[in-house]
């Protein structure tokens, strides 16, 4: 997006990039369908951000969730809003956009230069790279860093940056898993018989935050969804504590007293997995999770009154033992302190060198909001570039 932006303005760009292709890591991010970015209006939108909004408001701002519409678009990818408020192209895909991306940024003349590993810098303020030839330097009138953070280190985004930058005295906040998984001791027989199944349309909570949607169950653990939601509060008290509690209500449009009502008939000859399956309609990995809890609790599921029955229904205690590893999380929190840049995204430290994306300290939830904040703030470094050369 910097690329872009300074070709428009007349600048001469070369993209160097340590892998041997462009974008791999937006192609991951497109393997699902690609959720470029989110409808809901702006100052929700913006709000999702968290602390970091008042520093990515301006970027986001300047380029928009509709103005990332009007560019896939202008690159022959029209979008779509999905039933959850997410936008993605219609053709569901990351690699024609990506295609005809680089194709547009080709036509601008920007350069490409693959297999070129970020070093540092030489005695004379000149880049360095490491490449399979063996090391190259180049000299430039700005650069901007957008090096992502540590997660899927395989698509090139393995934080190594992180070393380089705090020898010159760049400040910078501990990467840690985002959006990602988190670890729970199962029990065997639960880990064998529901590992990768779904929980729909249920209700997370921890502490004063609750999140709706769906999760699902890992050999080791619990991820999904509306776990991401809830990852930057569950990995600090993890980080804490050594444990975060999570509350699972899996009919939460139903109270206690009307869960109540439907227990309390007569079970006859059903078991107690049948009986909760029709009359609370509780699929196979709910009630799971409830014998977990009645397990951890040391009393046996059948023992559970009807009212018992219905309380646990929506507040099954999870304890979560541990944070997922960073390299398997969707993003990355923690990365160079906005303190360190200026309002054009640029080093304070280090005068015309520029960082944007997800190697600054922000976090978002999945849901677009990843992604446009990559893309809106590459577009204002560029901008800022652009002001720093006079062009």
């Amino acid at each position: 997006m910097a690329a872009e932006v300074l070709t428009q303005g007349g600048a001469r760009v070369t993209i160097y990039d340590a892998m041997p292709s462009a974008g791999r890591k937006f192609l991951m991010a497109g393997r699902g369908g690609l959720n470029l970015t989110h409808s809901e209006p702006l100052p929700d939108f913006l709000a999702r951000y968290r602390e970091a909004m008042p520093h990515l408001r301006t970027a986001i701002e300047a380029f928009p969730p509709d103005a990332l519409r009007d560019w896939s678009a202008a690159l022959g990818q029209l979008t779509f809003v999905g039933s959850s408020g997410r936008v993605f192209p219609k053709a569901f895909k990351a690699s024609p956009l990506l295609r005809a991306w680089l194709r547009r940024l080709d036509a601008n003349g920007v350069q490409f230069a693959f297999r070129h590993r970020w070093a540092g810098w030489d005695e004379q303020g000149r880049l360095l790279f490491q490449t399979p030839n063996g090391p190259s330097i180049a000299a430039a009138d700005a650069t901007m860093l957008a090096l992502g953070g540590a997660s899927w280190p395989r698509l090139g985004s393995d934080g190594a940056w992180v070393d380089i930058l705090a020898a010159k005295r760049i400040a910078i906040s501990k990467l840690r898993p985002a959006n990602s998984g988190f670890t729970v001791a199962w029990s065997e027989v639960f880990r064998d018989r529901f590992e990768g199944q779904p929980l729909k349309g249920v209700a997370l909570t921890v502490g004063a935050h609750t999140v709706r949607g769906e999760a699902m169950i890992t050999r080791s653990g619990i991820e999904g969804g509306a776990i991401y939601a809830l990852s930057a509060e569950l990995r600090e008290a993890v980080l804490a504590l050594g444990q975060a509690r999570l509350m699972i209500a899996l009919r939460p449009d139903l109270d206690a007293a009307a869960l109540t009502t439907r227990l309390s008939g007569t079970r006859g000859k059903q078991s107690l997995a049948n009986f909760l399956r029709k009359a609370a309609q509780l699929s196979p990995v709910g009630i799971g999770l409830m014998q977990e809890a009645a397990i951890a609790a040391g009393r046996p599921l059948a023992a559970f009154s009807p009212a018992d029955l219905a309380q646990l229904i929506n507040a099954i205690p999870v304890q979560l033992t541990g944070v997922a590893a960073i390299d398997r999380a969707i993003s990355t929190a923690g990365g160079v302190t906005f303190n360190e840049l200026d309002e054009h995204f640029m080093l304070r430290k280090l005068p015309g060198t520029f960082a944007a994306g997800e190697m600054v300290d922000w976090e978002a939830p999945t849901g677009g909001y990843l992604l446009q904040a990559s893309f809106a703030t590459g577009a204002a470094a560029g901008r800022g570039i652009l002001r720093w050369l006079n062009l």
